[in-house]
């Protein structure tokens, strides 16, 4: 449940602010991993992160990609990633853990499918109950939260989100492409900081058994009708099942929490508090969202209206009551039932399109021009400043061939130095057995050009190593590894000297 709180407070956020806020905790896991200092002085929100990537003289592109993968990737449940050039649906599933302070494997409490459509822009939510009996990929059956649970004791490849969410895809049929995990006390957070929620109580509740986390209770009393909860509030009206219906009526006001959520959070623009959410969701969410799903995402935000994001209950009209062989208490699943609902949410679909008229034609052949132009000019403008900031620290690079490809480290260099980098010296590596590229630091100070280099080249934080060497007449070397190409081809030149 809790889960969904990451991916509506992302999306409803200001992307600038945000890739900021992704970039400066970047900046720090390498610094601490080298031995790099965790700041960087003239860096701030206005500056070059943002305008990357650059583009050399308007005609060869320098591509820094977020990600660290290209089209065709695949996710932990070997599914392709969603390309979003072709406004691919994205599947996202969202796991609500509930782990005492005395244990170290926790199950799900909650389990949320999230579906968004670019395509159309809709979405949707289908919460799938804990007690649902299925077959656990590589196990047995078992109910369907404890997936995460065998997935983390087991150290599965992935760890329990993987199994989570393997075992919904195979259960389900819907490719799952992410997952976001949060526990109880970073929802709390989260709430707090948005200065609670607004929402509508249906019925009164009364439970006087409502768990605490020591074993005890922590009775929950509230009346029907309007009312604003701050997070520890909300928390237990979403958790409580002291309701007709438990857990069907529990899942359906665990989604109202989440669109409550969404709409406070939209509702205040996100700027002034994105620092202290960011800071919030960092210690107390998990996922495997990269910056470019984020940031996808996050363009759909205010596109999406509430009325086309459907919601869905996997309840007693799709299951039947078993006793399992265990003596447990379990739901059978009503496969056809339920793949009625999931055909009507998960369906790839197509928008409605009508033929243009041949004004309109001219207007947007008119409209793709001017905004071309401006791309153009914007590309110009994010090259100065970049070759502004790389100019300012002026970092002496030495470009080595770890390769047996003819003249890479040449061209390389060459390319290099069109795009702003100051290149010392070039030529071969010690041997051309380099399979991954590798950055040497002489030069802790100069982490712009780090930045930039460690995306271009693609080098993993293990391959950033810091040089003894403190007295080097060179701040970087960059060995170029078998993984590296040239963003476009470059002529042939002569070898390496």
């Amino acid at each position: 449940m809790v889960g969904v709180v990451g991916i509506f407070l992302l999306v409803g956020a200001y992307t600038g602010y945000l890739f900021y806020h992704v970039v400066k905790n970047t900046v720090k896991e390498i610094a601490s991993r080298t031995n790099l200092p965790t700041t960087v002085p003239y860096i701030d929100l206005a500056l070059p992160l943002a305008a990357l990537p650059l583009t050399g003289d308007g005609s060869v592109p320098l591509a820094l990609p977020i990600r660290g993968g290209e089209t065709g990737a695949t996710g932990v449940t070997g599914v392709p990633l969603p390309d979003y050039e072709q406004k691919e649906r994205v599947n996202i599933l969202l796991l609500g853990i509930d782990k005492r302070p005395d244990e170290s494997i926790a199950r799900t409490d909650t389990m949320i499918l999230v579906t968004v459509d670019p395509n159309t822009k809709t979405a949707g939510m289908l919460s799938i109950p804990r007690d649902l009996w299925v077959s656990v990929p590589g196990y047995y059956e078992d109910r369907i939260n404890k997936a995460f649970f065998l997935g983390e004791q087991d150290k599965y490849p992935g760890g329990g989100p993987a199994l989570a969410m393997k075992t919904i895809q195979y259960n389900l049929g819907v490719p799952i492409h992410f997952y976001v995990q949060v526990d109880f006390h970073g929802f709390e957070q989260i709430v707090d900081t948005l200065g609670g929620i607004d929402v509508y109580v249906s019925e009164t509740i009364d439970d006087p058994t409502y768990p605490d986390n020591n074993y005890g209770y922590d009775p929950f009393y509230i009346e029907a009708g309007q009312h604003t909860l701050n997070g520890y509030n909300a928390l237990r009206y979403a958790r409580t099942r002291h309701t007709p219906g438990s857990d069907f009526s529990r899942a359906r006001r665990q989604q109202q929490v989440l669109m409550a959520i969404r709409d406070k959070a939209l509702q205040l623009g996100m700027v002034p508090k994105i620092p202290e959410l960011w800071n919030t969701m960092a210690g107390t969410v998990e996922t495997d969202l990269q910056l470019v799903d984020i940031v996808e995402l996050a363009q759909l935000a205010d596109e999406i209206d509430t009325g086309n994001i459907k919601s869905a209950v996997i309840d007693h009209t799709m299951t039947l009551d078993y006793i399992a062989d265990t003596g447990a208490q379990v739901l059978l699943p009503l496969r056809d039932k339920i793949k009625v609902v999931i055909d009507d949410m998960f369906a790839q679909t197509e928008p409605v399109q009508q033929g243009p008229s041949p004004a309109e034609v001219e207007a947007a052949q008119q409209a793709q021009a001017e905004a071309r132009a401006q791309e153009i000019a914007e590309q110009a403008k994010r090259q100065e400043e970049i070759r502004a900031f790389l100019a300012r620290e002026n970092a002496r690079l030495v470009v080595q061939n770890g390769t047996n490809i003819p003249s890479l480290g040449t061209l390389t260099a060459d390319y290099l130095r069109q795009q702003g980098f100051n290149i010392f010296q070039f030529g071969q590596a010690d041997t051309t057995t380099y399979s991954q590229s590798v950055i040497v630091v002489y030069n802790d100070t100069k982490i712009y050009t780090l930045q930039v280099l460690a995306a271009l080249f693609e080098v993993s934080e293990e391959n950033i190593r810091r040089s003894p060497n403190l007295e080097s007449d060179v701040d970087f070397r960059v060995i170029v590894g078998s993984n590296f190409e040239l963003p476009s081809p470059a002529p042939l030149t002569t070898d390496e000297p």
